[in-house]
């Protein structure tokens, strides 16, 4: 700033610069412009998976999903990628924490027989659960799937889990505990069906109870030798 007669005016340097922001440090903040707002990745996940989980793959758009996580598309795009890839770690997750049992039976029972019964008795307790959609994830989101490659992603999970209990199953055969004419590959696929079929139920309003006892069904088929039990 300078006067008429071209010198400068002796205070308006000072004022100026102490009633910028950060003068006294000699730091000026500017006022952050275009950013975009922040938000909690794992929250807007959580949401985005039940989002799917109750209406599906095809039937979850790009703007419901906006909605139910409270974030902007741009945001969405640059946190996760398109809906598929959402979708794909969504998928992860789920199998990590609410789809988790078939993966703890398997690994913690000590028969084939002993990890199917538990997966279906807490198949019965997962999927009628209060606090989240009925059923599982994996199973109800490949309704109406018209999209190729979500549609095969989820069957090759579920593929994934049978062929995981026809290994279990061929392992008892081999040790003793099931006979050797059992037909490892029916009773593998037996227990995928049962678990699709009761996830299903539990969205039809099946409870529990209702789910516990076609368990019980369900396992009084499978053969026994000797003292194994499982």
């Amino acid at each position: 700033m300078v006067n008429d007669d071209g010198t400068m005016k002796a205070e308006s340097h000072g004022t100026a610069q102490a009633e910028r922001p950060g003068a006294a440090t000699g730091k000026v903040k500017g006022r952050p412009r275009g950013r975009p707002r922040s938000f909690d990745r794992e929250t807007a996940l959580e949401k985005a998976l039940l989002a799917f989980w109750q209406h599906g793959y095809e039937a979850t758009s790009v703007s419901d999903l906006t909605r139910v996580m409270d974030i902007g598309a741009p945001s969405l795009y640059a946190a996760f990628g398109d809906k598929r890839s959402l979708f794909e770690e969504v998928v992860q997750v789920y199998g990590a924490t609410y789809g988790s049992f078939i993966d703890r039976a398997l690994a913690e029972e000590p028969t084939a027989r002993a990890a199917v019964e538990r997966v279906l008795r807490e198949a019965a307790a997962a999927y009628t659960e209060p606090g989240h959609p009925h059923g599982c994830l994996v199973v109800h989101a490949a309704a109406n799937c018209s999209t190729p490659e979500v549609e095969q992603s989820l069957r090759d999970r579920r593929n994934a889990d049978i062929a995981a209990f026809e290994s279990r199953i061929r392992a008892d055969v081999a040790a003793g505990a099931l006979p050797p004419v059992t037909d490892a590959a029916a009773l593998a696929r037996h227990t995928g069906a049962m678990i699709q079929g009761m996830s299903q139920q539990a969205r039809d309003g099946a409870s529990r109870e209702e789910l516990e006892a076609v368990a019980e069904i369900a396992m009084s088929i499978w053969p026994r030798t000797g003292t194994h039990t499982g």
